[in-house]
């Protein structure tokens, strides 16, 4: 059995070689590192048998745990999932490469020509929960921007990711980019992770995607930059002048299409005005799909199979087939409501009225605000940003969903002709 400080060693290492890794990360062409994306995804392919088989052994594993279904549904991999991978690593290596980005620049009166040029973090640490194709979406954008990464998945789907990471970091290195970029902590026990959060000497920025604890936890242990990618308790919200069809797609599809997922919509806000008409008639499609509602008291008198929602219901990111449903008076109130309960995550009003949209898109506080669209589509692919290694919720550095520019920072480069200062 491994001791603490065989376990501190074994990370650090791992930490060292990806230091040593990012320091020629950082140098690669965009079509070496275009390469190594290509040969991710065709290992990705041809490998799939072996992905399967590991993920497999993990499903089979947290069925006899109890888990949940939607946690399942992140859990599990199929050819499908596997191919999508494979194409989001292709979409990925057409997108610009940050790298060397001139941001601007500029003469001082000495005559110092001075420039602002966008470079990779270094390397960065990804602690994560279920979601195996999580691996494969980080190493890719950490690929294309030049950066080294470590992996720590959760331990349901610990040898899903071990099997994703050989793969891919095997590919890279068949195109000449050093294996290292891409390492995962082998041991899935919590005392891997505290240590890759305390290690300040080789981690440039510290990533935590999931619930709320695994947040609390990495934020509160850890000694390196951290940039959360947090939870989403995401609302829609349907004005007094929503066009009611509109709504009905738009809340069914937000809570529906898959709601498992950050950006599912968790809790319904239905201005007075049209609360008698529309929550029955979205309460028949979202019960059609076996949705269970949580409705304060104006939504129970609406919705004979309603259950009383508590105050916890407002606070709760469900990621599971159910929703909570509050009738409101006015668009300040929805606000003040998202404001209190939500997680900066996204929301999304529903309405005709341009002031209402003007006030409700300047007042939420959130990372993305819509207006007439579901909460689904914050994801860096439907932003057009390619992959995403998480959607933060923060404000500092980076907040939305985190694509390449989101994995550099910058440096100045000056450049003199002798100047020296008085």
């Amino acid at each position: 059995m491994a001791t603490a400080e065989d376990i501190k060693a074994e990370v650090m290492e791992i930490g060292r070689r990806a230091k040593a890794a990012s320091r020629i990360m950082a140098t690669m062409s965009t079509e070496k590192k275009n390469d190594a994306l290509m040969s991710m995804a065709e290992a990705l392919i041809a490998n799939s048998e072996r992905i399967l088989a590991a993920n497999e052994k993990d499903m089979e594993e947290a069925a006899t745990r109890g888990i949940s279904s939607s946690l399942l549904d992140r859990l599990m991999l199929n050819s499908t999932r596997i191919k999508e991978m494979a194409e989001g690593l292709d979409d990925v290596a057409v997108l610009t490469d940050p790298v060397g980005e001139i941001i601007k620049g500029w003469r001082v009166p000495n005559g110092l020509e001075i420039r602002m040029v966008r470079v990779p973090l270094g390397v960065i640490g990804i602690i994560y929960e279920a979601r195996p194709n999580v691996t494969v979406e980080a190493a890719g954008l950490c690929v294309k921007s030049g950066n080294a990464i470590i992996l720590r998945g959760g331990s349901m789907s610990h040898r899903s990711n071990i099997a994703l990471t050989e793969v891919i970091s095997d590919a890279v290195a068949e195109v000449g980019l050093p294996r290292d970029a891409i390492q995962a902590l082998t041991r899935p026990g919590r005392e891997a992770a505290n240590e890759l959060m305390r290690l300040d000497r080789y981690i440039d920025l510290l990533v935590p995607r999931g619930g709320p604890e695994l947040i609390h936890a990495v934020v509160v242990g850890a000694t390196v930059p951290v940039l959360w990618a947090g939870a989403g308790n995401c609302h829609v919200y349907v004005d007094a002048s929503a066009d009611l069809e509109m709504a009905k797609r738009i809340v069914v599809n937000a809570k529906c299409s898959r709601p498992s997922v950050c950006n599912a919509a968790e809790t319904l806000l239905v201005n007075a005005s049209v609360a008698d008409e529309f929550i029955p008639m979205v309460a028949a499609d979202l019960i059609a799909q076996e949705v269970t509602i949580m409705g304060d008291e104006r939504t129970q008198k609406l919705v004979q199979t309603a259950q009383p929602a508590t105050e916890k219901d407002w606070y709760t990111e469900y990621l599971e087939l159910k929703i909570a449903v509050r009738v409101v008076d006015s668009v300040q109130e929805a606000i003040d409501h998202i404001n209190k309960y939500g997680t900066m995550h996204s929301e999304a009003i529903i309405t005709r009225d341009l002031e209402a949209a003007k006030e409700f898109t300047e007042e939420v506080d959130a990372a993305a605000v819509y207006v007439n669209a579901s909460t689904r589509f914050t994801d860096g692919g439907q932003f057009g940003l390619g992959a995403e290694i998480g959607i933060s919720t923060q404000k500092l550095h980076a907040r939305g969903p985190m694509g390449l520019t989101a994995l550099t920072s910058t440096k100045y480069v000056i450049e003199g002709t002798g100047q020296i200062r008085s």
